[in-house]
């Protein structure tokens, strides 16, 4: 990939961080227009060092959202198409006996890339989808018993189709849980759709797309975003969100602990848009539903009725009702 050519300030405040941000985010809107919204949700993923989970229905662009971001921030990038075929070595590595030596080296599968995007995720067996779990969890994996650490950063972009697509398996909420975040593109207005038809050639527009940040600044970015101050009256504005989708009338299962942690993860890297070192309650209610709409189960999916954008929806109702902190 090609290195910035521009000098960077370094990223010790949350001013200099914005700036980044900013340009990562003006540099998305070159290939993926309309979206602006959800092109800033995906670094704000990638800023609070989470996994992101794209779903909807093929064609809409999740794919090249996930190769413009590996672009923009020069990340070492690997596209795993899942199929029913998919094994765990594919995707984890093997170990390779030389005879010569008389002994086995591991080789790496595409998991050892800083930005992994496991396209239509659901379609692989459960065993393939929970080879990911350790990854996902502590950034490493283990092959015949040795570990192997992957590199930094790294993030997991997955892509899903909706579940009533032919040949999909329903992710495990262990899986789910792995996600800090869930967005959907959605299609473009038809204004928007209708210049990608007139422009749009047969040149790929993510291999034109220049790279403005490198691997250092997100790591720099994720420092800044982890040391961002949570106020007190803030932590209890975020556990009161969680606490009343526990006692909400059509929720079955709402938020676990590592849900409101991983709210507040989200919430602290958001707060670098606004060039702030510090998280609001507006940070907090920005985040709730990207965050918690895959993590919980509705009354309604024991019918078999689950809509994620349902979650979204009661989440957005319960924001509106719990009082924020002045």
């Amino acid at each position: 990939m090609n290195q910035p050519l521009h000098s960077v300030p370094p990223l010790d405040d949350a001013r200099a961080a914005r700036g980044v941000l900013e340009r990562v985010a003006a540099n998305l809107s070159r290939v993926v227009q309309g979206k602006d919204a959800q092109a800033r949700g995906a670094v704000t993923c990638l800023v609070a060092r989470g996994h992101l989970l794209l779903e909807d229905v093929p064609g809409v662009g999740k794919t090249t959202l996930a190769e413009a971001v590996a672009r923009s921030c020069a990340l070492s990038f690997a596209r795993v198409q899942f199929t029913a075929d998919l094994l765990p070595a594919d995707i984890l590595g093997t170990q390779i006996f030389r005879p010569g030596e008389a002994q086995f080296d591991f080789r790496p599968g595409p998991l050892f890339h800083q930005l992994v995007l496991a396209d239509e995720l659901n379609r692989a067996t459960p065993r393939t989808q929970s080879a990911l779990l350790e990854a996902m969890a502590h950034a490493r994996v283990s092959v015949d018993g040795v570990t192997h650490p992957l590199p930094a950063p790294f993030t997991v972009v997955a892509t899903q189709n909706p579940t009533d697509f032919s040949g999909t398996y329903p992710l495990p909420d262990s899986q789910l849980d792995r996600f800090l975040m869930r967005l959907t593109l959605g299609h473009p207005s038809p204004e928007v759709e209708a210049g990608l038809v007139r422009t749009r050639g047969a040149e790929d527009p993510v291999a034109a797309l220049k790279t403005v940040a490198t691997a250092e600044e997100l790591l720099a970015l994720q420092a800044v975003a982890a040391r961002a101050r949570v106020d007190e009256s803030v932590a209890d504005y975020a556990v009161r969100l969680a606490t009343a989708t526990r006692a909400h009338a059509e929720i079955e299962r709402g938020a676990s602990t590592r849900a409101v942690l991983a709210l507040m993860s989200a919430a602290k890297a958001q707060a670098l848009w606004d060039g702030r070192d510090f998280v609001t309650p507006g940070d907090v209610r920005e985040m709730f539903a990207p965050v918690l709409s895959h993590r919980l189960l509705l009354r309604s999916a024991v019918h078999g009725v689950f809509s994620r954008d349902e979650a979204s929806h009661l989440l957005g109702e319960i924001a509106r009702k719990v009082p924020a902190p002045r």
